[in-house]
């Protein structure tokens, strides 16, 4: 105890905050975490509170206690609850006006967080309002406290439980009239800061609509409600903090009416707050004609907001129409960023009709989309003194992006072919800008994927037109014009009497130093995939392009593109055309590659011609994609060019075998390889093998094991390699094994158990029989079994399919490998319970719900495994592991809700009944 006094913590905090010697600083910093897991953080920070040394104290001493409730409240043993509730109250009731915001906050969490934990604790809210309610200088605190009781129910550091949530929420409806007599009285009070109580008790009221703790008809027309309106129909008088508090609490608002799902005619209330918000329009035109964007972004909020929580009414009933109307003038603004805001809702509103499928009503929306789509338009275009292309990653560029995204989302609506023409229309306009062309070709270019091929009244023209295109036209508009042609290709490849003209004006642009490179390398690949037969006697033309890439302006993720397009063309040549041209190609990246080697340099570049991942990614992609049609018995074309390019890939692995990046990525290649020319690759599955065994062992890098899934996969099933992939499995497993048994192994190498657990599943896919024989088996089992609590999406997933795997091959239906299933059987009855005992503990105290539905399918397996009379005993010890009682000493889940977990479970015909028994059960415990 010595170590930990108030004097001591005191100097460690000064020390933090005030010194200025960063080592002296550091070395405080862990002393103090290292205070804050300590039993005694409890008392020295109680004490800390009571002294209020100074401001980095009692932050310091406010934070602490409301950590040590969040995470180590079993700490307290329970008599002592009510003695840390008293004293957190005497701490609120001292709070001034002086006290700095992030004190009230850490203050008001704890006693929240101890409302919410302490079962014992009947009646917080009354208490709370009886012990603060009747002193003026508490009545700020007591708000905050209100404020973020509500929202902690569902923190997943409490992790109360539903049983205890369920029970909160009726405590809260039980406390919910007084609380709102409370707040109502709050903002008629004149005796206190109106502006701080005013934005405490809007925040409050906001947090309790969120839950719904208020009967509708007690939120329609009360003081609060009305106040908020008050405030956002006088946005010349409100301030911009009280403006954004109103705001939160009528959009609260709006999304607790919603909820209710009544119609605007059934229900008066309703229809009398959908009223007043349309009423804010008035207020919205005040807040444009200030320029006060922050309040206008809010009225576009409410407007927005109003739509979804009305989104049912609006399919149904024309008169819920005005809220879209609303929204769409706020779509009309100036500021991009407002109608930005709007996206959300228009993506809902597409996929709702979408899912209807119904014509008429469809149309209903047709004219509001269009103004939508013309708005966007304007939205779109440039400044008309800019004079090059947008730059990447800047707002504009960004917004344009989502543009792009939501115009493909919603042109069904209207019609691709009728928006074409109404930009078609605008570009048609005398004395059209270069910027409003610009934006109608961009326009264009979302839309004009989804336009018939056969469409011969508009494409034609405006094709014609950027095929003539000069270089006098701005850089933009030119820039436009290609991509908009990439999007043709499909109508380009019905209309092939213009794909000489296109690919000469494509090959001109690729050309360029300007930035319409990459453009037309973006086009071209599109035109090479849409029209792979049209483009085999321009191949020629193709290599040459593959063999200068270099010389033209344009990244190496685009150069990729290209290559893919090239070798869409190659798998259509005559078959004894494939081979030299596909060497060719492949060369003009290996030879690049060899010379980097040769050169020994030691600088790598990423992504320059110094860093070999540049001419790998190449070749992977000309690998990947050129796959002609060949017949099992005619050697396929990749073959020789992969053994003859094997020396160097080997070369690859062995220089740069620290380098994780380069690996991954020549793994990479070599999984196309092998996976293009399957068991012709025979000749390299013997040095490949020894290889990677090898690297695996020195360097760790899990994308060695990906290579051997690859290999297994597609060797595992010719009896003479069978013995050779066991011994590289063996091989793998002590390296593997080494690495997750270190302290914290398998939380830090989740691509490792993924991979891993994917190599055994391999294995159990295409030789069952050999590895459930071999003795490696069980410790692999043993290692799942650790494994399964990783909360980790990918790599859980393996583990899972792992388990899922091994159990198939037990079931009774099993006749293709019948030697398995008492193999199967017995392992099961083994290490069963400990399965179900890990799945169960994973499924409560570490994996996301999304997870759960991978468990459930491990569960339905290992039943069709071992009999009832095993699965019952199983799933009791497991259940009895968990705890009954949480640290605040409420009950986590009945007796009777385990047994009918349990009953669930074991009655369960489907993956899909247990997984929801499985989510229903841990949220018991979250």
């Amino acid at each position: 105890m010595d170590t930990y006094s108030v004097d001591v913590v005191y100097q460690a905090i000064n020390a933090l905050f005030q010194g200025n010697n960063p080592k002296e600083q550091e070395k405080a910093n862990k002393w103090l975490q290292e205070f804050q897991k300590s039993i005694y953080s409890w008392t020295i920070a109680d004490e800390l509170l009571h002294q209020k040394r100074d401001l980095h104290a009692n932050y310091f001493a406010a934070q602490t206690m409301r950590n040590k409730i969040q995470n180590s409240f079993s700490e307290l043993p329970p008599h002592t609850h009510e003695s840390l509730r008293d004293s957190l109250i005497t701490h609120i009731g001292q709070i001034d006006e002086q006290t700095d915001n992030v004190i009230v906050t850490q203050l008001s969490l704890a006693v929240a967080d101890l409302a919410l934990l302490m079962a014992t604790w009947q009646e917080p809210i009354s208490d709370l309002l009886k012990a603060l309610a009747p002193h003026p200088a508490a009545i700020w605190p007591l708000l905050e406290v209100l404020k973020v009781l509500p929202e902690e129910i569902d923190s997943r550091f409490l992790r109360l439980g539903a049983n205890r949530r369920e029970q909160v929420h009726k405590q809260l409806d039980a406390s919910a009239e007084c609380v709102l007599e409370f707040l109502c009285m709050c903002v008629q009070r004149e005796d206190l800061d109106q502006q701080r109580i005013w934005n405490a008790t809007l925040r409050t009221y906001s947090a309790w609509l969120v839950i719904h703790a208020f009967p509708l008809s007690h939120i329609c027309d009360n003081a609060l409600s009305q106040l908020a309106f008050r405030l956002l129909s006088q946005p010349a008088e409100t301030n911009g903090k009280l403006h954004d508090n109103a705001t939160e609490c009528v959009c609260a608002l709006l999304s607790c009416m919603g909820s209710r799902s009544g119609s605007v005619d059934m229900e008066p209330q309703v229809a009398r707050i959908f009223e007043a918000v349309c009423q804010l329009e008035s207020a919205y035109h005040l807040s444009v004609a200030h320029e006060d964007t922050d309040k206008t972004i809010n009225y576009c909020g409410i407007f927005t907001t109003l739509c979804d929580a009305f989104s049912f009414d609006m399919l149904e009933q024309q008169q819920a129409l005005k809220g879209l109307d609303l929204v769409l003038l706020c779509v009309g603004h100036f500021d991009y960023e407002v109608a930005e805001i709007t996206f959300h809702l228009w993506y809902k509103l597409s996929e709702d009709l979408f899912q209807r499928y119904d014509d008429k009503l469809t149309a209903r929306f047709r004219p509001h989309i269009e103004r939508l789509i013309s708005a966007l338009y304007r939205h779109a275009q440039m400044e008309s003194d800019h004079d090059g292309l947008i730059e990447e990653n800047n707002n504009f560029y960004d917004f344009r992006r989502k543009v792009s995204d939501l115009l493909k989302d919603v042109a069904f609506i209207v019609g691709s072919n009728a928006c074409f023409k109404q930009m078609y229309i605008i570009l048609q306009a005398p004395n059209t800008t270069w910027e409003s062309t610009e934006a109608a070709l961009f326009v264009m270019q979302n839309v004009a994927k989804n336009i018939l091929p056969e469409e011969n009244e508009v494409i034609p023209k405006v094709v014609e037109a950027i095929l003539g295109m000069t270089d006098q036209t701005h850089i933009a508009v030119r820039y436009t014009s290609i991509m908009l042609i990439g999007e043709l290709c499909d109508w380009i490849e019905n209309h092939s009497d213009l794909l000489e003209a296109v690919l000469n004006f494509l090959l001109y642009a690729l050309q360029q130093k300007n930035g319409l490179a990459s453009a037309a390398a973006i086009a071209l690949t599109s035109i090479c995939s849409a029209c792979r037969q049209k483009m085999v006697c321009h191949i020629s033309g193709l290599v040459e392009i593959a063999r200068s890439l270099d010389s033209f302006q344009i990244n190496n993720d685009v150069a990729i593109g290209l290559l893919k397009g090239i070798s869409l063309i190659l798998t259509k040549l005559p078959r004894e055309q494939v081979q030299p041209a596909l060497r060719e190609i492949v060369s003009f990246q290996l030879q690049p590659l060899a010379q980097l080697l040769e050169s020994n340099q030691c600088q790598l570049e990423k992504g320059e011609r110094s860093d070999p991942v540049y001419w790998i990614d190449r070749a992977c992609a000309i690998i990947r994609h050129t796959n002609p049609d060949v017949p099992d018995n005619v050697e396929h074309p990749t073959v020789a060019i992969l053994n003859d390019a094997w020396p160097l890939i080997s070369q690859v692995l062995e220089r740069y075998q620290s380098d994780l990046r380069i690996m991954e990525r020549t793994c990479r290649l070599i999984r196309y390889a092998v996976r293009m020319v399957r068991k012709q690759a025979v000749l390299l599955v013997e040095p490949l093998i020894k290889q990677i065994v090898v690297l695996y062992a020195r360097q760790h890098h899990s994308c060695f094991l990906y290579v051997g899934s690859i290999l297994v996969d597609e060797f595992a099933k010719t009896t003479e390699c069978i013995s050779g992939l066991l011994e590289m499995l063996q091989a793998f497993i002590e390296p593997t094994f080494g690495l997750l048994q270190l302290e914290n192994g398998l939380r830090n190498n989740p691509d490792t158990v993924d991979d891993f657990f994917r190599l055994a599943s391999r294995y159990l896919d295409c030789c069952p029989l050999q590895l459930l024989q071999s003795s490696l088996i069980t410790p692999i089992f043993q290692c799942a079994l650790i494994a399964c609590s990783l909360d980790h999406r990918e790599a859980n997933s393996s583990v899972m399919k792992f388990f899922i795997n091994l159990l198939t091959w037990g079931r009774s239906s099993n006749h293709r490998h019948v030697e398995c299933r008492p193999l199967v059987v017995e392992l099961a009855s083994q290490h069963g319970g400990a399965l179900v005992m890990n799945l169960i503990q994973a499924s409560v105290f570490q994996l996301h719900s999304y997870m759960l539905a991978d468990v459930a399918e491990v569960l339905t397996e290992l039943k069709h495994v071992v009999t009832n009379a095993q699965m019952e005993p199983f799933l009791a010890h497991a259940l009895d592991a968990l705890p009954k009682k949480n640290s605040g000493g409420y009950v986590t889940a009945t007796q009777q809700q385990l047994e009918e977990f349990s009953s669930t479970v074991l009655r369960a015909d489907t993956t899909k009944a247990v997984t929801q028994a499985l989510k229903t059960f841990t949220r018991l415990f979250r």
